[in-house]
């Protein structure tokens, strides 16, 4: 699947890396510590049968802080995103609309590149969906069941024969990881959000009521693919993305990202189904962003509350007020959309584009090593932000004209590079 294109932002001198991220599994802050210049993250990727709401650029745009960030560092940067476009969510909508899924996801997955390419979120290096890979996804189920942390459940008057769990019992038997090691729930609260999130908690046979499907047998109307050991059927969810970092990103690797919605059941059974089958952990962090509202409410695609991205584009936003905005909320916390928030990024945009007018030597320099530091710490954009403010504050105040004998490397250059806000 074809990603979307972004010029990788260009070197700039920064101050040496220490950079620190809230860690969800450790439940703190942690220092993340790249191996051999190399950093690696996968981001889990849009189930494409809606638009690109707020919500799911705010996590975009959040890893996209880390991308840059590690590339102002000097390092190499492996960054894996994927396309859920095997998936009962898809199915649903597509017979609603009366298309074909297929259709669907592509119509939605071209929409989601252009909105990121908008909000100048670099591509990743790996942009692949569940249906080119589900080789992969099909060995990984395979190994699971000759480890005998898989097993087949019978069907019943709503369900063929052939699903096949993942058991959380033989799992946490065999290896190191044990249930919410991952997403440090409650089990009261990964009880409460197995069903909310595409669990089947009900499902006769199955051994453990929060084990996941991993495999699922042909149901008509459904894709599917055939396979000797497994059968007729297609991938479950959580494993395909076991599959595609397998495939793509050293194991462990530096980073797994996504929403706060995505550390259980879905970030937490990834890494047991990459760990029962390599015996080491998947990832050695777990980054999450927060949730956007609207009203007070989580934007989500159920309850139809949403601001999706290109609507604002196509209204006459700027693209740029928007990421300025999402910004300025850190990545890890909740918070509301509102206009009047939009409108007041609009004009802090127009503010720094005026103090373009007075930049002196140096400025970019000062700039670049407090932006840096700024996310260091657990990308704190909002700190970021407010040091480009005082900046360009500062600068007004004083009046000089522009440095004639300016570097390339400018405050633009530098707010671009690492905040992914263009400013020309």
């Amino acid at each position: 699947m074809k990603s979307w294109i972004t010029p990788l932002p260009v070197a700039i001198p920064v101050q040496e890396d220490n950079l620190r991220l809230f860690d969800t599994a450790a439940q703190q802050k942690q220092r993340v510590y790249v191996k051999d210049g190399h950093a690696t993250m996968y981001v889990c990727g849009i189930t494409p049968y809606d638009a690109t709401h707020l919500g799911h650029a705010n996590t975009y745009v959040a890893f996209d802080l880390l991308y840059r960030y590690w590339i102002a560092a000097g390092y190499h940067v492996t960054y894996t995103q994927n396309v859920t476009d095997v998936d009962d969510p898809l199915f649903e909508r597509a017979n609603e609309l009366g298309i074909d899924y297929q259709q669907l996801g592509q119509d939605q997955t071209d929409l989601f590149r252009s909105d990121m390419q908008h909000l100048n979120v670099l591509a990743p290096s790996h942009y692949l969906g569940v249906a080119e890979t589900v080789d992969w996804i099909r060995t990984l189920v395979r190994q699971m069941v000759d480890a005998g942390v898989a097993y087949e459940v019978a069907g019943d008057e709503h369900n063929p024969d052939g699903d096949i769990y993942f058991s959380i019992d033989a799992a946490e038997a065999k290896t190191d990881w044990h249930l919410g090691v991952i997403s440090a729930h409650s089990q009261q609260e990964m009880i409460e959000f197995f069903p909310e999130r595409g669990g089947d908690p009900q499902r006769p046979g199955k051994r453990n009521p929060l084990d996941p499907l991993i495999w699922s047998a042909y149901r008509e109307g459904e894709p599917f693919w055939h396979d000797d050991v497994l059968g007729t059927g297609r991938p479950g969810w959580h494993v395909e993305c076991s599959a595609i970092a397998h495939h793509t990103l050293p194991i462990p690797f530096t980073v797994q990202g996504g929403g706060s919605d995505l550390r259980f059941p879905h970030h937490e059974f990834s890494a047991a189904h990459a760990t029962s089958v390599t015996g080491q952990p998947m990832a050695e962090h777990y980054v999450h962003s927060g949730m956007v509202g609207l009203d007070g409410v989580k934007m989500s695609k159920s309850l139809g509350n949403l601001k999706l991205v290109s609507n604002l584009v196509a209204s006459g936003e700027s693209p740029m007020a928007i990421r300025a905005l999402l910004l300025d909320h850190h990545y890890r916390s909740d918070w509301s959309y509102t206009d009047e928030a939009l409108a007041a990024a609009s004009k802090r945009l127009e503010t720094w584009k005026s103090a373009m007018a007075f930049e002196q030597h140096g400025d970019a320099d000062t700039l670049a090593s407090t932006i840096f530091a700024a996310l260091s710490d657990d990308l704190d954009a909002p700190v970021a932000l407010q040091a480009i403010d005082a900046w360009a504050e500062k600068a007004t105040q004083q009046g000089l004209p522009r440095d004639a004998k300016l570097q390339s490397v400018n405050v633009a250059v530098v707010v671009d590079a690492l905040l992914g806000i263009k400013l020309y």
